[in-house]
């Protein structure tokens, strides 16, 4: 009997050894297995091998998800400190699950630490259409005593390689998302971000890798990740004395142990990723189908073109103002017209931004009947009504700030710093989230016909203490985020489908965390269209057109043709003094407006091509190809082109070789005339594989055109 018992756990301890555990896609294949000391090790990952299985004969055996205390000399995935004060941790593979709903593969590895009553589950959904991985983690415990995390990745992936070339996105207010790619040696890089609330202004939390040569458009294998969290974030790029790269990827561990209770889970965002071996085109466009359908509030959904007050009348306006504004919104023919910044406050009038915010009732000077009348009025004129908000926000020259000092971010026995003159709301406290979704819900129940909302956020964390949390600072940081979706859970649960812009003082807050929640975001406050195809460039690597708000505005010195036309690439919108207009300016916004609303499916649900990039040449080439590859648009902009430039014929992508296109221009100044000479049909294999020219007679700078393909 004790020979067949003896038996029997061989064959188990054999099996378990022997499991193998396989995240796929319809391109791409992560592979687990169990080795003989009971981890998990990852085994493979990469694109799906021929035939069937062959990614099981590869012997990668790297720890899965690797520990701080135990043998490895790699940074680790997850640290944690004992009750008893042992700072290692040991993980076993304890069993897997897996469930499948509608394309999507939820698989659950659950490890345990042998000695230690602790619990870590790797979770992995697999989208197979859309060739998207994302990747969680959970902790849990039974000891008597709250356990220290201080590092939480929530994934970690080893790649072998013979070269890896990273491409992250940086800047700062106004020169947001600026690619930057270097070769990784031996060592360790780190992207990460330390400013909390407005986390991502000057570095963005996503990136492109590049293996073994470096990717372009089209060609070379490249993974591409982000993180889905409005917080503090962290990759860490770590190339070993092997060359082997190990990438972790999660919240930011800074200034951040976390004291876990005792059954308690602590859940990490998702590290979302894909790979491919055919350059950054398709790794782009795996993540605006994704987005689209999973992971952007009403991805589907129309979009609403608007008219912005803020370049027409900053925040000296009154209700005569403004209802003059509806006109102005309707003879432009967009959907609605947006009050931005200083509508609000009385006894610290919103005249500046130095006084006023947090105290979120209409200012009585400004608007004597309250924002229900300018709801009304503008029905009246036939468009919809938004609002500007930023509820997180407090300045020291506020009802808010005198009565409530307990509800803002502020350090003990130090002067008070302050950016645009405001500081952040302790929204870790209970009693302030009730008051932001208070704003929120008051201002739209007071005012039903509210159509829009810009939430902005203005500034990052500095006077980095709670008065809520007490003896639990280093909870801030994540505490303040989670408590941030709470709020956004709230305002959906009420107002599912109400459109929201995501603001940050520009592109602050550029993640898939927050856009659960939102339906577009303000990529940069910058709106000079020439910087602006760089930024919106930057964005497209990861985020469909829909999302990215595009305004039309005075700022730079280029044409108000080229200015909509690059506008038009992506979210349309204005903010603008359409009565300074002349009247030929007037017809072709119009028409401008008519036009996009037209092609707007094409641009928002359609596959991007980025033909040409401007980091490249003194010019930019986009293309848009909807689903059925009838239909196409391409922009084209010319930059500050030199004598010298060189410009060869563009060849088009994502057509059918088999169908018939015609081309013709759109989107002409009224009084012009396009100077191609597209007279004929062509195959889609021509205009593949030989490309058209695309420069118009002759060359000038900051010129522009728009390009309509139909199949005949």
């Amino acid at each position: 009997m004790k020979k067949l018992w003896a038996f029997a756990l061989l064959l188990f301890s054999y099996s378990s050894y022997a499991q193998q555990i396989r995240i796929a896609t319809s391109d791409i294949s992560l592979v687990y297995r169990v080795n003989q000391r009971g981890r998990l090790v990852q085994q493979y990952l990469g694109a799906q091998l021929t035939p069937a299985g062959a990614d099981t004969l590869v012997h990668n055996n790297q720890e899965a998800y690797i520990t701080a205390g135990m043998e490895s000399l790699l940074d680790p995935a997850i640290r944690i400190v004992h009750n008893d004060g042992n700072p290692s941790l040991e993980l076993k593979f304890a069993g897997t699950a897996v469930t499948k709903e509608g394309d999507a593969t939820h698989t659950s590895i659950t490890l345990k630490d042998p000695v230690y009553p602790v619990t870590v589950v790797l979770h992995f959904e697999a989208f197979n259409k859309d060739n998207i991985i994302k990747a969680w983690t959970e902790v849990k415990h039974t000891e008597k005593k709250p356990v220290k995390l201080t590092a939480y990745a929530s994934a970690m992936i080893h790649l072998n390689a013979g070269k890896y070339w990273l491409t992250q996105f940086h800047g700062d207010w106004a020169k947001e998302v600026n690619m930057q790619e270097q070769y990784l040696t031996t060592g360790m890089k780190i992207l990460d971000s330390k400013l909390a609330v407005r986390a991502n202004m000057q570095q963005s939390p996503f990136f492109l890798l590049s293996l073994d040569q470096q990717a372009d458009e089209n060609t070379g294998t490249l993974l591409a990740g982000t993180l889905a969290w409005t917080g503090n974030f962290k990759f860490g790029f770590e190339v070993d004395e092997l060359n082997k790269l190990h990438i972790s990827a999660g919240i930011n561990p800074y200034a951040s142990d976390y004291a876990l209770e005792p059954n308690e889970t602590f859940t990490t965002p998702a590290f979302i990723f894909t790979l491919t071996t055919n350059g950054k085109g398709a790794a782009s466009r795996n993540f605006h189908r994704w987005a689209l359908k999973h992971a952007v509030l009403d991805g589907h959904s129309p979009r609403l073109t608007l008219l912005n007050n803020w370049e027409a009348t900053g925040m000296d306006f009154n209700e005569e103002k403004l209802t003059g504004l509806f006109q102005e919104t309707r003879k432009l023919g967009v959907d609605m017209f947006l009050l931005d910044d200083g509508w609000f406050a009385n006894k610290y009038p919103r005249n500046a931004d130095n006084a006023g915010l947090g105290d979120w009732e209409p200012n009585r000077t400004k608007l004597p009947h309250g924002l229900g009348y300018l709801v009304q009025e503008a029905d009246k004129a036939g468009v919809k009504f938004g609002i500007w908000l930023e509820p997180e926000m407090v300045n020291p020259k506020s009802e808010l700030y005198t009565q409530h000092p307990d509800w803002v971010l502020r350090l003990p026995n130090r002067e008070e710093h302050y950016y645009r003159n405001q500081m952040v709301l302790d929204l870790t406290n209970p009693a302030v989230q009730d008051f932001v979704y208070g704003v929120v819900d008051k201002t739209l129940s007071a005012s039903p016909g509210i159509a829009y909302i810009k939430w902005d956020c203005n500034r990052m964390i500095t006077n980095a203490y709670s008065p809520y949390l007490k003896n639990k600072q280093s909870h801030l940081f994540i505490d303040y985020t989670r408590s941030l979706y709470k709020v956004l859970d709230r305002v959906r649960a009420k107002y599912p489908h109400l459109p929201i812009m995501l603001c940050s003082g520009g592109g602050g807050r550029t993640d898939f965390g927050a856009l659960k929640y939102f339906t577009e975001f303000w990529p940069s406050d910058n709106t000079d269209g020439l910087e602006r195809i760089y930024i919106q460039y930057g964005y497209s690597h990861f985020f469909p057109a829909n999302t990215i708000a595009a305004h039309v505005t005075n700022w730079g010195k280029q044409s108000l043709k080229f200015r909509t036309d690059v506008a038009m690439m992506d979210k349309l919108g204005y903010d603008i003094k359409v009565s300074d207009f002349s009247e030929k300016e007037l017809q072709f916004s119009q028409e401008a407006v008519k036009t996009y609303r037209r092609i707007s499916d094409i641009v928002w649900y359609g596959d991007l091509y980025r033909l040409v990039s401007p980091y490249q040449e003194n010019r930019a080439v986009f293309q848009y190809v909807n689903e059925a590859k009838n239909h196409a648009i391409i922009f084209n902009y010319l930059m500050n082109i030199g004598k010298n430039d060189q410009f060869r014929l563009v060849k088009l992508q994502g057509l059918d070789p088999d169908k018939q296109y015609r081309i013709k221009e759109i989107n002409l100044f009224p009084g012009t005339s396009s100077r191609y000479h597209f007279n004929q049909v062509y195959s889609g294999d021509m205009l593949m594989k030989e490309g058209i020219q695309l420069l118009p007679g002759w060359a000038s700078s900051l010129t522009s055109n728009i390009l309509e393909l139909t199949a005949e």
